[in-house]
């Protein structure tokens, strides 16, 4: 974890060095068009986003999730809770979608269980009308922090609707589709 931070503030820290070099190299020569090496510069930065993880403090496959999540540029306050069908009571997580941990972005879309992170990204970044976030029910054996070799159950990842309905958001029929 230490070195996934490391990691990101060493991007962090490469950006702005980039972002200043640009700046520089644009005062020196005024033909430079400056929005070519900004387009760069944000291609090459990963995205940062946040997400506040509830979880049991004893659950090892939320703790996986949590690094699954950190490997992939988000950066999770993971609480330790005692009582995690408050959490699911209070982001209205129905029992047939509950799994063991539930995150929340800070504009309030949630994510229950071992959604692969980057849907939880391409949902952040385009969020579809009427939708309030996205759930893998139980735990699917292969799925993000339910690693186990190379055992792998397929599993759909749900949109959950404002509405109470749920549609199907991305099937995962591989290992290899969720990275």
């Amino acid at each position: 974890m230490k070195q996934n931070i490391f990691l990101r503030s060493l991007a962090i820290s490469a950006l702005l060095a980039l972002t200043a070099c640009a700046k520089a190299d644009h005062d020196h020569d005024h033909d430079h068009d400056m929005s070519e090496d900004s387009a760069d510069v944000a291609a090459v930065a990963p995205i940062v986003s946040t997400l506040t993880t509830y979880k049991s403090a004893t659950c090892g496959c939320c703790k996986l999730w949590v690094e699954h999540a950190a490997d992939n540029s988000f950066e999770v306050d993971a609480q330790n809770v005692s009582d995690l069908n408050a959490v699911k009571d209070k982001y209205q997580i129905a029992a047939e979608f509950q799994s063991c941990h539930t995150s929340v972005s800070p504009n309030g879309y949630v994510f229950e269980g071992h959604i692969p992170a980057k849907l939880i990204r391409q949902f952040l970044q385009n969020p579809p009308a009427g939708a309030r976030g996205l759930a893998v029910p139980a735990m699917p054996l292969g799925s993000p922090g339910m690693e186990m070799g190379d055992r792998f159950t397929p599993y759909k990842v749900l949109q959950l609707n404002k509405d109470g309905s749920t549609t199907v958001y991305a099937s995962i029929d591989r290992f290899e589709q969720q990275h």
